[in-house]
């Protein structure tokens, strides 16, 4: 089992140069301009990047409980945070001082991956959950394993959700109050219903780091280049980049892929950035991931699929489609899986819940539904400058490139190939200018 695991991740480690590989094959921006870009990134500093909102980087100790650890990113309306190691002390070396990044939607995949837990979690110790608790259980450590059939959801009713214990009102046991009306009880809030149960309260997010090492903990000091920074978040397929100053122990600055993107759009009315801001994206190679090498779910398929695609993938969403041409009707993402254990309309019908079964009861039960329904798409001939600022605006991390017509599925466009579009990568850029490289790091 641990050799595979090791080969698993040196397969993932080298995808990233037959990534960027692709994309430089694929991208039509000229030679010359890619290396004007280039090396005016290589002296930019760091340091002129702006702050995150409020000029404090939020931590999160390894000890905390995943339950906390949610609340902290949900309290700061923040998807990810950096963290520390209790035990290091004053240790100024970040390798020993920080050990990951805890992200929102790795948490959420812990629980799919833990979902026969889930399911007991889901269950008090009343009659009506001890009648169905092994079923359920059996059903999600099925969903868990991988398996999307028939099967596996054979055991998941309404009833695995009856009798919670939610926001502290415990079903009445001795009115033996039927499924549906207790799941009624449950909260809206993830961390105040499923994580607030054991074994997810007492679990800290060291633990889960152990699992995902896809967040791994890769700083740029202050007066390293900005070069470095769109490398790590675009070929290297970071999604947040710690700032560090040389010798001192704290964090000063943290860049997202969202954050660049949003000053991308912000140099508008740069003549660099207008000349290539103004093409279209076709012009430009984009999109680089066509429409059949897009990760995408039928609407007839089962929403346990989708969220299969998106845990073995690694990606964070994918388009729902319809047809063989690949209609673009819709958007799923990881967060969205919070709803299949709190919403008490998606157990009903459970074992023939379908993707659209799954949007349609989100967008009819929740203000929210923007981030489910429908897409956010655009045109081959959309410049690239529209893209980048419904990226920027909208805060999403992919733009789905329909037809003309029919909104058939053409290909995506993603936070990263944006970054991408931009730079290549010089011969030893990180050997020379951090001493190691990603791939020594990402291996640890």
């Amino acid at each position: 089992m641990a050799q595979a695991q090791d080969v698993k991740e040196t397969a993932d480690i080298s995808s990233f140069d037959k990534y960027f590989e692709m994309i430089q094959s694929r991208k039509k921006l000229p030679r010359a301009l890619q290396e004007t870009l280039t090396a005016a990134f290589l002296r930019i500093p760091v340091s002129s990047f702006p702050q995150v909102p409020g000029g404090e980087v939020i931590e999160i100790m390894a000890d905390t409980s995943i339950t906390d650890a949610v609340k902290i990113l949900s309290d700061n309306k923040i998807l990810s945070a950096p963290v520390k190691n209790p035990d290091a002390g004053t240790d100024t070396d970040w390798r020993d001082r920080y050990l990951g990044i805890i992200d929102y939607s790795a948490i959420i995949l812990w629980v799919l991956e833990t979902a026969e837990l889930a399911a007991v979690a889901l269950s008090a110790t009343t009659a009506t959950a001890a009648g169905v608790g092994a079923a359920a259980a059996g059903a999600l450590g099925a969903l868990a394993l991988g398996m999307t059939g028939p099967a596996a959801v054979a055991g998941l009713t309404v009833a695995a959700a009856g009798a919670v214990v939610a926001g502290g009102v415990a079903a009445d046991t001795e009115k033996r109050k039927d499924a549906p009306t207790a799941a009624d009880k449950l909260g809206e809030d993830f961390y105040k219903v499923i994580l607030q149960n054991e074994p997810f309260k007492s679990t800290t997010v060291r633990s889960l780091l152990k699992s995902y090492r896809w967040a791994p903990f890769i700083p740029v000091a202050t007066d390293s280049s900005m070069l470095s920074v769109l490398l790590l978040l675009s070929k290297y397929k970071l999604r947040n980049v710690p700032v560090i100053e040389r010798g001192k122990p704290d964090i000063k600055n943290y860049i997202t892929q969202s954050a660049v993107v949003r000053g991308l759009e912000g140099c508008k009315g740069r003549d660099w950035f207008d000349c290539i801001a103004a093409q279209c994206i076709a012009d430009l190679g984009l999109p680089f991931i066509s429409s059949n090498e897009v990760i995408s779910i039928q609407s007839n398929e089962l929403v346990l699929e989708a969220f299969k695609q998106m845990k073995d993938n690694q990606i964070g969403g994918i388009p729902v489609v319809e047809g063989p041409n690949k209609k673009i009707i819709g958007n799923v993402s990881i967060r969205d899986i919070r709803h299949l254990l709190l919403k008490p309309e998606l157990f009903s019908n459970f074992r023939e819940l379908t993707v659209r079964d799954f949007m349609n009861t989100i967008v009819s039960t929740t203000q929210d539904f923007g981030r489910v329904f429908p897409p956010i798409t655009c045109k081959l001939d959309s410049t690239l400058g529209s893209v980048i600022q419904t990226l920027a605006s909208k805060s999403v991390h992919r733009v789905y490139v329909v037809a003309e017509e029919e909104d058939e599925l053409a290909g995506v466009i993603t936070l990263r190939d944006v970054i991408s579009c931009f730079i290549y990568e010089p011969p030893n850029h990180f050997d020379e200018h951090f001493g190691f490289s990603p791939k020594e790091m990402l291996s640890r």
